[in-house]
């Protein structure tokens, strides 16, 4: 029979610990896990600015001013998130970064603006982040229609929609490259990850904990004879460097380009109610509405904030949910430690650019595991949604299915407006939509609950 807590003489009761989400870790051991989510969503962070910058007409080194600025404002959106101010924050472990939903909506808002193409998106970015931030409330009331059967299709959909990511950084992350998909980069993957499964094997205690960003140093030492390993960026970049308030100049406000990235911010808070339902069963302390929206607040508030130092929209990075998931280090302190090194890389080029030595191949293969996690957390979760009941495999089956239609068939929405593609083209959302809709008719609306029926209890109950 479990310890009974023990009680003041007050009779109020007094927990014997923290729980592990509030818990504080050693200097070294904070630091370490900490980097290791940093390297985890690092490729995550540069990547849109890498693609935005050149299609929008920057230079390299305004791209590269892009990069560092996003790891900057990455890191004080993982503070807001985790440390928490007022009502902001989920105060989880729950990783900010510059979300990939904007990339193509950017890249269309910047097409003939010239040199006032930043500025437009940055504008539009930060009146979708405000409207966010009021509606923040609203998104979090609606956790009562995210039973275990919506949730665990919405986390499987999660880690299934990631993967192809990872199999395209193993393939060598470049497909205009000669060597993109080569034996070679495959090959350095696939030792990666059977360096990530070994270590996960055989290593006990904290070094199991950081298996992986142990396997991402392991991988790019075995890469640097191999000449797959880049110090260019290393010997080129500057010791310290700020990213100056609105560097490339003062916002500017257009209709359409705000409507666009509004509708981004929706899908922005769509997907990341879901990872943060998600990490709240994973950590044990099951995500309410109040969480949910704390937070939202903080996404949206972080995203409303990262144009002022020449950030994007900011989102929750589903990657170190799996990463969370597989180490078992729950602290929300050890996500703030990564986003107090991320703010550091954004301000020492040089500090950044030794993590970007990382191949992709090497990512790759550390990827695989990590957003492989991810999907087995909504299978697991799956496992306890009822199945046995007709209607809740029916939604699971549909939703699975309209969700991976992005990944499997990547040009099945071409010929629809590209408004709708902002949401159609993102797996996690239409299948998220799709099985909360499809719960609402068959569990709530016009049926009575039954015993099988999850709806009334929190989706995250073990």
């Amino acid at each position: 029979m479990a310890d009974a807590p023990r009680f003041r003489k007050d009779a109020v009761a007094v927990p014997d610990e923290k729980h592990p989400v509030d818990e504080t870790l050693p200097p070294f051991k904070m630091f370490t896990s900490g980097l290791q989510h940093v390297a985890a969503m690092y490729a995550g962070v540069v990547a849109p600015p890498m693609i935005v910058g050149p299609a929008v007409g920057l230079s390299a080194t305004e791209t590269a001013f892009l990069m560092g600025a996003s790891l900057f404002t990455a890191g004080l959106a993982t503070l807001l998130q985790t440390l928490g101010i007022w009502k902001i924050g989920a105060k989880l472990p729950f990783v900010n970064g510059v979300s990939f939903a904007g990339v193509t909506p950017m890249i269309a808002i910047g097409k003939g603006q010239g040199h006032d193409a930043v500025p437009v998106i940055f504008g539009a970015i930060i009146v979708a982040g405000l409207v966010g931030f009021l509606a923040a409330p609203y998104f979090g009331r609606l956790v009562r229609f995210f039973p275990p059967v919506v949730t665990g299709t919405v986390i499987t959909l999660i880690g299934v929609s990631l993967l192809p990511v990872a199999f395209n950084w193993s393939q060598g992350g470049n497909r205009t490259a000669a060597d993109y998909g080569s034996m070679k980069n495959i090959g350095m993957a696939a030792l990666t990850l059977v360096i990530v499964l070994a270590m996960r094997k055989f290593l006990r205690g904290f070094l199991q904990q950081i298996s992986i960003l142990l396997g991402l140093v392991a991988g790019t030492l075995v890469a640097i004879p191999l000449g797959m390993a880049n110090f260019d960026a290393v010997r080129n970049a500057d010791l310290v460097g700020f990213p100056t308030p609105f560097h490339f100049g003062a916002p500017q406000f257009q209709v359409a380009a705000i409507i666009s990235m509004c509708i981004v911010m929706l899908v922005c808070m769509t997907e990341s109610t879901a990872d943060i339902l998600a990490l709240g069963k994973i950590v044990g302390r099951p995500a309410d509405a109040k969480t949910i929206e704390g937070g939202l607040r903080a996404d949206t508030l972080g995203s409303a904030l990262s144009p002022l130092f020449n950030g994007f929209m900011c989102s929750a990075f589903a990657q170190n949910i799996g990463l969370v998931a597989m180490t078992k280090v729950r602290s929300r302190f050890v996500v703030a430690a990564g986003g107090g090194i991320l703010i550091l890389l954004g301000l020492c080029p040089v500090a950044a650019s030794v993590i970007g030595v990382v191949p992709l191949p090497v990512l790759g293969g550390a990827g695989i595991v990590l957003f492989g996690s991810v999907a087995a957390s909504g299978i697991q979760t799956l496992a306890g949604a009822a199945m046995e009941k007709g209607e809740n495999a029916l939604i699971v089956a549909a939703s699975v299915g309209i969700g991976l239609i992005p990944i499997a068939a990547p040009n099945f929405y071409h010929a629809f407006p590209k408004d709708l593609l902002v949401v159609l083209d993102s797996g996690i959302s239409t299948g998220c939509v799709v099985a909360i809709l499809l719960n609402l008719a068959f569990n709530h609306l016009g049926s009575r609950k039954t015993a099988a029926e999850p709806a009334a209890e929190p989706a995250f109950v073990h």
